[in-house]
């Protein structure tokens, strides 16, 4: 007897079984933007107006995350007069669920209606005049993770067996949202991200050798949701709000309270940038 096992045309649809549950709520709603809020982020996600609630729970292929910070629903509405689906907290690799953890989350936005990403996280800082409370646009990233969520059988229909990560980052978004900082007074920085599995922080010989390598600034989400979201099609503009130094930069005790106060701190320049490039898609959208 010769056992065979389930093709994956042959498994559930959860992303389109995800896309019929939200339809259930919001009906024709079609969102333009898709966005993901990371550690202490969440609060951007009150702005929304007319904001439907749906749990992760409820969600086939959608991440439970444990981790503080992260709410773990969906809220569906309007931000700057552009329509939005929001994510409310991320699954992390340290979670022990591999780095495909985010990928039919993203690929539910896609399918929702989404043509772009924005990815928010907290990040630690390599270099000392990147600090705490800053906002850093993600330029590009360093893959540090023990793994890539495209590995494994390729959906043509989703993307390319080998997806181009040229521009990852889109230029242009990065760009308009560079026009809106300095209208608003922020200070603005770029910088490449480094993708570090954790749970535990960084030691300082490990952020010696980032620095070494490239980077700017560190965290432990983001890469895999990026690559998800480049095979699926969609442009991606991605921010870090810096909530500590790296170790042997800085001289606090690094934490995730930290992290989450840190996070509170910088969500407020957070949601102006945001709120602001929202509004500034929306004129545009009218021209």
């Amino acid at each position: 007897m010769t056992l065979t096992l389930p093709s994956s045309a042959d498994a559930p649809d959860q992303t389109e079984q995800a896309v019929q549950r939200i339809r259930q709520h919001v009906g024709e709603f079609r969102p333009r933007i898709g966005m993901i809020l990371g550690s202490g982020l969440g609060g951007l996600a009150r702005a929304i107006e007319n904001a439907i609630v749906i749990p992760y729970a409820a969600l086939p292929g959608f991440p439970q995350s444990l981790v503080e910070g992260h709410a773990g629903e969906v809220v569906l509405g309007r931000l700057g007069g552009v329509e939005l689906m929001c994510m409310r907290g991320r699954q992390h690799f340290y979670e022990g669920h591999g780095t495909t953890g985010m990928t039919k989350a993203v690929r539910t936005m896609k399918r929702m209606g989404c043509d772009r990403l924005i990815v928010t996280c907290a990040a630690g800082s390599l270099r000392p005049e990147l600090e705490p409370g800053r906002l850093v646009a993600i330029k590009d990233h360093i893959n540090l993770l023990p793994g890539n969520p495209l590995i494994g059988p390729n959906d043509d229909q989703i993307g390319p067996r080998f997806c181009s990560m040229a521009n990852a980052y889109d230029k242009d978004l990065r760009q308009g949202v560079q026009d809106v900082a300095q209208a608003l007074g922020l200070p603005w920085a770029e910088g490449v991200y480094v993708a570090f599995s954790g749970p535990t922080f960084e030691t300082a010989a490990e952020i010696r050798m980032m620095q070494v390598i490239g980077g700017d600034v560190v965290g432990m989400s983001t890469v895999p949701e990026v690559i998800s979201a480049r095979h699926c099609g969609l442009r991606v503009l991605a921010i870090a709000c810096i909530t500590n130094l790296g170790e042997g930069i800085g001289n606090e005790v690094l934490s995730h309270e930290l992290t989450l106060q840190y996070g509170s701190m910088a969500s407020v320049d957070l949601q102006r940038l945001i709120v602001g490039w929202f509004e500034q898609q929306a004129a545009t959208a009218k021209r």
